[in-house]
């Protein structure tokens, strides 16, 4: 019960900005407009991230502890926030956007205090340290997750559905260390589903339909891998004056919690770097449009995809729980995705099979 008021206090604030924010949206043309890639019916205001964004900024003033890591945090998120805006307004470059994203690394770095100095005992015979070679991977790691759930956000609820799996399962793993940071992504999910009333127009079907956007998904995206870096690393440079952190939950855990994202990204931009495309070149290959015409609707795929999530975040916290050796979780998780590779290039050979069978 000692949760439910910040959770509430949330929902109800990512509520109320929605409501405030929706006709500002349509006035100055912040809208998503229909294409060849994008299905909808009409102009649908790109408002979920702002409104999950002020409610976590709001609700966070109150009920977490202040600390200079987590006023970073804030900084770095409406830094992402805006960027997000802008794209969805006036749809950037990719190079705009790749540079954005590492000055918004930089400040997760070298102001927080924060990188991945190592990949635990994923090679079994050793700890895998990175040293400062971590700068440059923790880099890749923020514009990979940032990316990841951009990506994802191809269909109504996808994006806001995969982060209530991860943020729950973050939610808990910082509980279960007793870390004030389990509370962030409890405000997160509170903001999630009062933006998936709207987005899915559930369980009222009259209300104004609205998109996360870019500043929604990347927002997300941000925020999930700044949580990630602080559970599984201790404080990496000596600036971090405001918290001692302890490592939460090991990194191989980690590829388990946004396991869906990060396969379907990494999939995805394997595949468009062999047909010679960029790997940031739209497309519709992503595993919710492979369901769609596999004759899936799309609250079939929604749940499929969303239980499949669930599944393998479910496979990380007990690996996490009942302390698995991280070199057998990290050959599960590549084992894992060669097979996702594997099906992704031969679905329609599958879906053929299981057609006749």
């Amino acid at each position: 019960m000692e949760f439910l008021f910040p959770f509430a206090t949330a929902f109800f604030l990512c509520f109320a900005t929605i409501l405030v924010v929706n006709p500002i949206a349509i006035k100055i043309g912040l809208l998503d407009l229909p294409n060849d890639r994008k299905c909808h019916d009409g102009a649908i205001p790109l408002i979920g991230g702002i409104g999950i964004f002020f409610s976590v900024l709001m609700a966070s003033s109150v009920f977490l502890e202040h600390s200079q890591t987590l006023n970073l945090y804030l900084i770095s998120s409406a830094l992402i926030l805006f960027l997000g805006v802008l794209d969805d307004r006036y749809d950037l470059s990719v190079k705009i956007r790749l540079v954005s994203q590492v000055i918004v690394a930089s400040i997760l770095i070298f102001g927080a205090g924060f990188y991945l100095t190592s990949l635990g005992n994923i090679l079994y015979f050793f700890e895998f340290k990175l040293g400062v070679v971590g700068i440059i991977v923790t880099v890749l790691a923020v514009i990979g997750s940032i990316n990841a759930f951009n990506m994802v956000d191809g269909i109504d609820g996808l994006a806001g559905m995969l982060s209530l799996v991860t943020f729950t399962t973050l939610s808990f793993l910082f509980y279960r260390a007793d870390s004030p940071w389990f509370l962030l992504p409890l405000l997160f999910n509170a903001a999630i589903l009062a933006y998936l009333f709207f987005n899915l127009r559930w369980p009222f079907s009259s209300v104004n339909k609205i998109f996360m956007g870019d500043a929604g998904s990347m927002l997300i995206g941000l925020t999930v891998v700044w949580l990630l870096v602080l559970g599984t690393q201790a404080s990496a440079l000596p600036n971090n004056l405001d918290m001692v952190n302890i490592q939460v939950f090991s990194p191989v855990t980690a590829l388990y919690l946004i396991a869906i994202p990060l396969m379907d990204m990494a999939a995805i931009m394997y595949r468009r770097v062999r047909k010679g495309f960029s790997p940031f070149k739209p497309d519709r290959d992503h595993l919710h449009h492979i369901f769609e015409r596999a004759g899936y609707t799309r609250k079939q795929t929604l749940v499929r995809i969303t239980a499949l999530s669930a599944l393998l975040a479910v496979v990380g916290l007990v690996g996490e729980v009942y302390y698995v050796p991280e070199w057998i979780m990290f050959v599960g998780f590549i084992l894992l995705f060669l097979g996702y590779n594997w099906a992704l290039a031969h679905v329609w050979k599958i879906i053929t099979w299981l057609k006749r069978n």
